[in-house]
């Protein structure tokens, strides 16, 4: 077989990414705070950036117009043609770069046949996309406030807490020894992990002496620290109570699985005793701690800063961006300087200049992808403000079925862009903070024929739970046939299922006794 070189000419069409439009997509999809993360990066890597202070005062359009005459005519290396702006609804970010753009634009006519970033946006395909997010962090404060470390303060551990006391309580070094070592070996709920012979072996000395420290160790504060079992927690701080109830007692020793089901007949005829007299004992029970080590858990609440707020006023929604805490960008005039530079200077200044090009065209695009994003997410919650208006009017029961594909025929988009859009992205509604993620249900048909939305009937499902009496709790069966007088049919499985996912307990287990 004969192997030779050949050339052949195909034409293909294909959608390229560009690194521009690329930087559109990553940006559109990214959280409030990655968006402040990542704008922080670039205001440390593009010296043509700079955030604009609150007692700046912005520059007007015949400044942006100087900037034009000022720029050369050596600028056709450069690219883009940003959208303008002419009023704040484009977001938090204010722009000094119209005249910079203009003239970045009018350097490259080809630009020109390019579409527009909201269509280019529209109409990629967004699974071909697969860039990795970045980590989310926190972004900067506000020069006018102290910096996000100078508040920063450790939290007292449980580790912490007990060696503390340690440190106060008569035991020889070896006892102290071994104390360190079991407070070591507590879990996040303050249980001891190892066994009392292998810490006594690490501590060289013998496990009775071992097992007498981690006694006097399960009586510091917070009581019943160090037990092995949830038996062995509620014993201890049953006796540091100095709690004389036996059948308490035996309740904490023989029957914590039987009470977990609520099994009160079945103990009560172990106990030889009455059904309220088990259900007493198990209220007193309740009140004990179970896991003495939460209140040093080291999880720290997460706080949710809306993107968007829908304003109510008179009878009419609004739509408004949250700005606060978003850097304010511009473009520095002191690029002007630069690119004002002739080649004879002999400074090197066509590759400064050259250098300074591509930092401009960079921080056109970032501003205009952010500008983009804004614009982008504040025309999603219009729409959805359509579709949900009784939600907005009446409250969760009033959802209505909705779909991405609903959405993106509505405000001309495709409906990945709205996926991403509306992934970690919140809005602060008058009924409380949702992500915009909330407002998409799948349809459940009611008996009459028409549509609900399956989060109005998990909210249905909960009002019934929460008006049932406590002694005798409505089963999944029961709630599908009041479901279904209410004109929504829906399975019993299907009530199970929505129950699970509000963590709502099972008939059995939400019963109460006495």
């Amino acid at each position: 077989m004969a192997i030779e070189l050949r050339q052949q000419l195909r034409l293909t069409q294909q959608l390229v990414m560009t690194p521009q439009l690329q930087q559109a997509i990553k940006l559109l999809q990214l959280s409030r705070q990655e968006l402040v993360e990542e704008v922080s990066r670039e205001l440390v890597e593009n010296p043509v950036l700079e955030e604009v202070s609150e007692g700046d005062e912005e520059p007007s359009s015949k400044d942006a117009e100087a900037s034009d005459a000022d720029l050369p005519g050596d600028q056709a290396e450069a690219q883009g043609e940003p959208e303008q702006s002419s009023n704040d609804e484009d977001g938090a970010i204010a722009v000094d770069a119209e005249g910079a753009a203009d003239s970045l634009a009018s350097a490259d006519s080809a630009d020109a046949a390019v579409s527009s970033t909201d269509e280019m946006v529209a109409d990629v395909d967004w699974d071909s996309y697969m860039e990795s997010r970045p980590q989310t962090s926190l972004g900067r404060p506000d020069d006018d406030r102290p910096s996000l470390e100078d508040n920063l303060t450790a939290g007292e551990s449980l580790a912490d807490h007990l060696l503390w006391q340690l440190g106060f309580s008569e035991m020889s070094s070896l006892e102290k020894r071994v104390a360190t070592l079991c407070i070591g070996n507590l879990n996040a709920d303050g249980f001891l992990e190892e066994k009392i012979e292998l810490i006594a072996e690490a501590a060289g000395t013998e496990p009775d002496l071992a097992e007498k420290v981690l006694l006097r160790l399960q009586r510091f504060d917070p009581v019943g620290v160090g037990a092995r079992t949830l038996s062995e927690c509620l014993l201890i701080q049953i006796e540091v109570a100095e709690i004389e109830d036996p059948l308490l007692r035996r309740l904490a020793r023989d029957h914590l699985e039987r009470l977990k089901r609520k099994d009160y007949a079945g103990i009560s005829r172990l106990e030889d005793t009455t059904i309220g007299e088990v259900a007493r004992a198990a209220r007193d029970l309740a009140t004990l701690e179970p896991r003495p080590g939460r209140p040093f858990a080291e999880e720290e609440p997460i706080y949710i800063t809306p993107d968007i707020f829908v304003l109510r006023i008179g009878d009419e929604y609004h739509v408004v961006l949250n700005e606060d805490g978003l850097p304010r960008l511009r473009v520095s005039n002191a690029y002007r300087q630069v690119l004002q530079r002739r080649d004879d200077d002999g400074d090197g200044s066509k590759e400064t200049r050259a250098y300074v090009r591509g930092k401009l065209r960079s921080a056109v695009w970032l501003i205009k992808s952010i500008q983009q994003r804004q614009r982008t997410i504040v025309r999603v919650m219009e729409s959805i403000l359509r579709f949900q208006r009784e939600f907005f009017d009446s409250g969760v029961e009033h959802l209505r079925p909705l779909n991405l594909r609903d959405v993106a025929d509505d405000i001309g988009m495709h409906e990945s862009t709205v996926s991403r859009v509306t992934t970690a992205k919140y809005v602060q509604t008058p009924h409380g903070l949702y992500e915009l993620k909330f407002f998409f249900n799948s349809s459940i048909q009611t008996a009459s024929g028409d549509s609900i939305a399956s989060e109005s009937v998990k909210a249905k499902i909960r009002g019934i739970i929460s008006a049932e009496d406590a002694s005798r709790p409505l089963s999944d069966q029961k709630i599908s046939e009041i479901l279904r007088t209410r004109d929504i049919s829906i399975a019993r499985r299907t009530v199970t299922k929505y129950r699970e996912a509000l963590r709502i307990l099972s008939s059995t287990l939400r019963r109460e006794i006495g």
